[in-house]
């Protein structure tokens, strides 16, 4: 929350400066460069270069996990492009001459006030089928296939409407977004953006915003039952039938790319649905929007549903079942189905078994991340605001925020019976009166900033 308040109605451009490197991630960079060097020394030998492919592919994780960003220091494939000709079937965009900012525009009323406002936008998906109280009304019709690559690609989908609300906008928009899950079990995206466009020109955005999913087919299966693909070692998998060797990920995009009438495997959009409102900064309404954003953070998309009702379990019971053998990324297992090696495909695959994100019944097809903030929103990491607030939060217990040192103890289990140590139920009273201080500490002192009798809260603490 605090994140989002202190982005939204910015006055002054954030100064985004990046951090000096440190040893490790230097390092890093270092040992990717030489690897890729023997890498491209193996390939003009014409040695195999699988292992080195892997080995690169694993470094450029660890640098992606130590915060490192930037270009691809050096592609082990070559880049597949495809031409950006818009969709007969969308919509033109118009398009403006960008300025540097981030800043919204202000606007002066006749007293000489300025204003600047921004947006809160509400996105959904288009309907799959007349639903009452989040249940399809005929489950028969409904299109459990789209609902589920919807969700799979609708993070894809919201990165393209960002790039479209910049390139209209003609500034550097800002956002701070929140992905949920609407009752129908649909995700939809709640939306924070610093500035302000016209109505009718973000829904014309909405509207023409769309993302084409180029994947090889998987609309026609090849293999199931018992009747799947078997692992060979130094070859992949092999049609159990015949014994030839299962296209890899590669081989069937490039032969995707030579087809001149190739379709994509999906196109996403939005519903017709969309809210556009206007919000002023320190207003009761920004308020509102900034709880709304955050509300749903500490549940998962899956506590939408009403475990109480028997037509909504079976709603989520079939949306799971439509997502369960549905491709969810290049390295899902369930490629094998349409009779094509996942991306660095190993043994042990089994079409249906998919570990990822998307197909737990907890994420509904959506593996994205729940938060989306802009690299130049508020100027600071969530990181940095979770350590504003526990150094704020230790300042005003009178607590030392100093880092302990790791090599200070030694830890080690406790014998059963240990005199040394207080019974379970003392030790668990004592952090209960422990929190309780502090919580009444921090009652007292909020009573004081808003200028309350501090012995009135002490005692509704109590």
């Amino acid at each position: 929350m605090a994140q989002c308040r202190e982005g939204w109605h910015l006055d002054q451009e954030p100064a985004v400066t990046p951090d000096e490197p440190t040893d490790e991630q230097r390092w890093l960079v270092e040992f990717r460069a030489d690897l890729q060097a023997r890498r491209d020394q193996a390939a003009a030998s014409g040695e195999d270069i699988a292992d080195w492919d892997a080995a690169i592919e694993g470094v450029d994780a660890e640098i992606n996990q130590v915060g490192m960003r930037g270009s691809v220091l050096g592609r082990t494939a070559p880049k597949r492009t495809r031409s950006t000709r818009r969709r007969q079937d969308a919509p033109n965009l118009p398009k403006r001459r960008m300025t540097a900012t981030t800043l919204g525009r202000t606007f002066e009323s006749s007293v000489g006030k300025v204003y600047r406002p921004s947006l809160f936008v509400t996105l959904t998906l288009p309907s799959y089928g007349k639903v009452r109280d989040g249940v399809p009304v005929d489950p028969e019709t409904y299109d459990y296939a789209r609902a589920a690559r919807d969700a799979l690609h609708f993070s894809k989908l919201v990165d393209r409407f960002v790039q479209n609300l910049r390139r209209v906008a003609g500034y550097d928009v800002q956002y701070f977004a929140t992905v949920e899950s609407q009752k129908r079990l649909a995700p939809h995206l709640h939306m924070a953006i610093r500035g302000t466009l016209p109505r009718a020109e973000v829904k014309q955005i909405a509207a023409a915003t769309y993302h084409q999913v180029w994947w090889p087919p998987a609309n026609t299966v090849v293999f199931e039952g018992a009747h799947l693909p078997v692992w060979e070692d130094g070859a992949g998998y092999l049609d159990p039938a015949t014994g030839a060797v299962l296209p890899t990920w590669h081989q069937a995009l490039d032969q995707l790319d030579a087809d001149e009438d190739a379709e994509p495997l999906h196109v996403i959009r939005f519903g017709d649905q969309i809210d556009v409102k206007g919000v002023l900064a320190s207003t009761p309404d920004a308020d509102q929007c900034i709880r709304y954003l955050s509300k749903y953070l500490t549940k998962s998309l899956g506590d939408t549903l009403d475990a109480d009702a028997p037509r909504q379990r079976e709603h989520a019971a079939r949306m799971v079942e439509a997502l369960r053998f549905e491709p969810c990324s290049p390295t899902c297992p369930n490629w094998l189905r349409y009779g094509i090696q996942p991306k660095g495909a190993k043994a042990g695959m089994t079409p249906g078994q998919c570990r990822s994100k998307a197909h737990k019944p907890d994420h509904l097809g959506y593996a994205g991340r729940r938060v989306l903030v802009s690299r130049k929103w508020s100027n600071k990491t969530l990181a940095e605001h979770r350590q504003d607030r526990r150094t704020w939060v230790l300042e005003a217990l009178g607590q030392s925020n100093e880092p302990t040192d790791p090599h200070r103890y030694i830890w080690k289990p406790v014998p059963a019976g240990d005199a040394n140590v207080p019974p379970l139920a003392m030790r668990l009273l004592r952090s209960v009166a422990e929190r309780q201080r502090w919580r009444t500490h921090m009652a007292q002192l909020q009573a004081q900033a808003d200028g309350q009798d501090p012995s009135a809260t002490e005692a509704v603490a109590a």
